[in-house]
């Protein structure tokens, strides 16, 4: 199906689609905020081609992280697949761009956010400059979904995202980008309609993929 020149379809079935959502775009309605979202904007497409199914999100992005989301056609389907985020079953990979030198080449962070355990594990792929200031890509594996998990675990640990504003002062850091650079790259799980191993992956946008200093291919 179609739905708008920026949202790609990067794979869809009778169940369910897996969207690349772009950056600046919430994932549902927030509170007080009268711009559009991506749910919507996939209801009205689904509305346009008179579709039997409504489209529900299955997890979140936030607004100015880019990649790969997953939704279920119609409620039902739905919790069958919110249940495999319920049970850790699905597998999310995120590349980011890392503020300064990250002194283990691996590791993990463990800080409970909101009173609940934590893990987010990384590995530095990059350890690159841009001028004189230092950043990593880092891919990102979070083994428990809490909110705005990966930004306060490198935030804790003293080395916040590129382009971070909420959680840390952007003054404070030599590099300066327009958004979040962090990029939801790969879905894995297993289906639980047909049993079959999925994988989806979805490549960086322009605005990561031109960075300073990145390699060439990536």
């Amino acid at each position: 199906m179609k739905i708008a020149k920026n949202i790609g379809v990067v794979y869809e079935d009778e169940n369910f689609l897996v969207l690349d959502k772009p950056a600046g775009l919430l994932t549902i309605p927030a509170p007080g905020k009268n711009s559009s979202c991506l749910t919507e904007i996939l209801a009205a497409a689904c509305a346009k081609e008179g579709l039997p199914w409504k489209p529900h999100p299955c997890h979140r992005l936030d607004a100015e992280t880019s990649g790969l989301i997953l939704f279920a056609k119609g409620k039902s389907k739905q919790k069958i697949l919110m249940r495999l985020f319920q049970r850790r079953e699905v597998r999310k990979t995120y590349l980011a761009f890392v503020q300064g030198t990250l002194e283990k080449p691996e590791g993990s962070f463990t800080r409970s956010l909101d009173g609940r355990p934590a893990c987010t594990r990384y590995r530095v792929l990059e350890q690159k400059t841009a001028g004189a200031a230092a950043y990593a890509l880092a891919e990102v594996k979070p083994e428990t979904g809490r909110t705005n998990q990966i930004r306060l675990h490198f935030k804790a640990a003293g080395h916040p995202l590129v382009g971070e504003t909420r959680f840390a002062c952007r003054r404070d850091f030599p590099l300066k980008v327009k958004r979040l650079m962090l990029h939801a790259l790969r879905l894995e799980f297993q289906d639980p309609w047909t049993g079959q191993a999925r994988s989806f992956e979805a490549p960086l946008p322009a605005d990561m993929r031109d960075f300073p200093g990145l390699p060439v291919g990536l």
